[in-house]
């Protein structure tokens, strides 16, 4: 029993070494970018890799990759060879997720099709072309609720469009009838701070462009891609 404790003991104490060590690394590493790039956004986080030596620094959802020292900063995609692995693409899929409980879905309307079980949350803007024509490709979608996001970052004209389908008596068939068949909506007033609040959550997750597809599992799509690949995402969601 005696030695049982003392290997307890000595375990403990090294856990609390290397815990301090690791520390101090990346206490050095924070210090030396931070001081010699004035310019660098705030450093969130320093972590090792699987490549020894190289430490990433996280600074928001943006990584870029350090010597133990803070002496070279190196920018670009970290690939596992051996594993056939972009570890980098990895890293800003997990960054980029939103998991779908924190998703603003009372802010959105819905449109619903065969029984709707399998979800995707769409972040569009009136105005886009690109989104127009991802709408006709979503037409396609069996058994899913389609949550719209209104998300209009295009300009005033956008915002009107939004708050007017928002305000809509039938806010799927005035998207349906202005994104398919080129119908204005039209002019109507009620309360459209959903429509703000959608603004303000796609501009702190850093949702820059339209279309931008959220999946049940939190990962994050930017762009009108093939529905092939929309529909092979919502098979793989378990």
């Amino acid at each position: 029993m005696k030695f049982v404790r003392l290997m307890l003991v000595s375990l403990v104490a090294l856990a609390s070494l290397s815990a301090s060590l690791a520390w101090a690394q990346e206490a050095t590493i924070r210090k030396n970018l931070s001081e010699r790039l004035a310019n660098l956004p705030r450093i969130d986080e320093i972590s090792k890799t699987p490549m020894n030596g190289l430490y990433e620094v996280r600074m928001g959802n943006d990584v870029m990759y350090s010597d133990a020292e803070g002496n070279f900063l190196i920018q670009g995609a970290l690939i596992d060879v051996k594993q056939k692995r972009n570890l980098t693409e990895e890293r800003m899929e997990k960054l980029s997720s939103i998991p779908f409980d924190q998703l603003p879905l009372k802010n959105a309307f819905t449109q619903v099709r065969g029984n709707g079980k399998r979800k995707l949350v769409v972040f569009a803007d009136p105005n886009c072309g690109y989104c127009k024509r991802f709408e006709k490709d979503l037409q396609k979608l069996e058994n899913v609720t389609i949550y719209h996001m209104l998300y209009p970052i295009l300009g005033d004209d956008s915002k009107t469009k939004s708050k007017n389908i928002w305000c809509a008596k039938d806010k799927a068939k005035a998207w349906n009838d202005w994104m398919i068949n080129g119908t204005p909506p039209a002019a109507a007033n009620c309360d459209t701070t959903a429509v703000d609040a959608n603004v303000e959550f796609g501009k702190k997750q850093r949702i820059t462009g339209t279309p931008t597809l959220l999946f049940a599992d939190g990962s994050r799509v930017p762009g009108a891609v093939p529905i092939a690949q929309v529909e092979k995402m919502l098979a793989e969601i378990k």
